[in-house]
């Protein structure tokens, strides 16, 4: 019995140290171009196993294209110091403004697709890279958590510059930091249109799970416990579904039937919790965890447009 019962303890204890590593490596980045930063669902069996092994090596992607119209580079500052690399393209005559936040990993010049759209519907666009993404400061990430503070200094440079309504666009990580953003900093968007949010942190680690086919559970609650140790916050207490609940303005939320990330069950819990009386669910079935602008652009488009346009 006694040796059952060290033998549990030590596996317990080298359970618990593989996981802080993994979440450590997950919210990490090297710097640009120096690992492969391709998705677990794009390698082969030994792609997978190194990450299962080593954690995941991901370098900051930093956008290789730029507006093809007149923008203003913004040096954005946060709370905590570091600073924000931003592009604001302005619309004479704007309805008003988007700010539009990437995904885990990204930055912010595929949301020039989106950004295109805003405009042609009178817009003027606000692009963000997040912190530790892009050509922002910092080389870590807290997959949404500390990225509102993001949102927030984005949301209260446009406030500064224009009076007019703001519309706040995000995908995956960038639309789960935007529902905790809303309510943590009483921010009033006119409306909020959010692309494939996980319901929660824990999800969002369950889904990188099955992409190098480990099992879920207890894996995947031990680094979202550990990965909100090591960046200060109690990560099981992250949920942007929940979040969601304070969302009181219309909301537009999108989703891929074929998204391997986040699945339909959350879309359900997202879409149920929001907190607005004007809530929509558009399910994009030949998409997956992708830009629905660009993979169904005739179907984004319209729904963007009547979204933006009802009262």
């Amino acid at each position: 019995m006694k040796l059952l019962k060290r033998t549990l303890i030590v596996l317990f204890i080298a359970l618990n140290i593989v996981a802080a590593f993994h979440a450590y490596k997950f919210t990490h980045f090297y710097a640009p171009g120096t690992t492969d930063n391709r998705k677990p669902e794009q390698m082969d069996a030994l792609g997978k196993l190194k990450i299962i092994l080593l954690g995941v090596r991901m370098s900051k992607t930093v956008a290789t294209t730029k507006p093809d119209t007149a923008y203003i580079p913004v040096n954005l500052p946060t709370s905590n110091g570091l600073h924000l690399s931003c592009w604001y393209i302005p619309v004479p005559g704007s309805k008003g403004t988007v700010l539009l936040f990437h995904g885990y990993g990204g930055n912010k010049g595929p949301g020039l697709s989106e950004a295109a759209w805003f405009r042609h519907l009178g817009y003027s666009t606000f692009l963000t890279d997040f912190r530790g993404h892009g050509n922002s400061e910092g080389n870590t990430c807290t997959i949404g958590y500390k990225e509102a503070d993001d949102v927030k200094a984005a949301y209260d440079y446009i406030s500064k510059q224009d009076k007019k309504p703001i519309i706040l666009w995000g995908v995956s990580m960038g639309a789960a930091a935007i529902m905790r953003a809303v309510p943590t900093y009483h921010l009033q968007p006119q409306k909020v249109i959010l692309e494939c949010p996980f319901a929660t942190l824990t999800d969002a680690v369950k889904s990188r799970m099955r992409a190098v086919n480990l099992p879920e559970t207890p894996l995947s609650q031990l680094l979202t416990i550990w990965g909100g140790l090591e960046q200060g916050f109690w990560g099981p207490g992250y949920q942007p579904a929940k979040e969601g609940e304070k969302l009181k303005m219309p909301v537009l939320l999108c989703w891929g039937e074929h998204d391997i990330r986040v699945t339909r069950q959350e879309t359900n819990a997202v879409f149920k919790h929001l907190g607005s009386s004007q809530k929509q669910l558009v399910v994009f079935t030949q998409s997956g965890h992708q830009s629905f602008c660009r993979h169904e652009e005739a179907k984004w488009k319209k729904a963007v447009a009547t979204f933006l346009a009802a009262k």
